[in-house]
């Protein structure tokens, strides 16, 4: 019993549960924010685009072929998702910015 109990104190003294809860969580988000990308903002920026497939864009420098429309679609997801935690740590942790002397 001894060592179910040095696990418990792990799981509680690392807040272990609460660590799994957020990256559940975070796994959500991420699904949430993706479809919001690939459904609401992506078909508007289609507009702009030669062909109106943006998962398809790519951009030719000779014999080199750069897919951009994947990585676009992806960059506007970390963007959005980087943002959404740097408010939630703004509001969660209420500090103010430390300056350099």
């Amino acid at each position: 019993m001894g060592l179910i109990k040095e696990f418990m104190e792990f799981l509680k003294e690392y807040k272990v549960i609460g660590l799994a809860v957020a990256f559940i969580i975070a796994v959500a988000a991420t699904t949430l924010v993706q479809a919001l990308v690939n459904d609401i903002i992506m078909p508007i920026i289609t507009f702009a685009l030669p062909g109106g497939q943006w998962q398809t864009a790519t951009f030719s420098l000779g014999s080199i072929v750069i897919k951009w429309g994947d990585f676009l679609g992806a960059l506007i997801n970390f963007i959005i998702i980087a943002f959404v935690v740097f408010l939630i740590a703004k509001f969660l942790f209420k500090e103010e910015k430390v300056l350099k002397k």
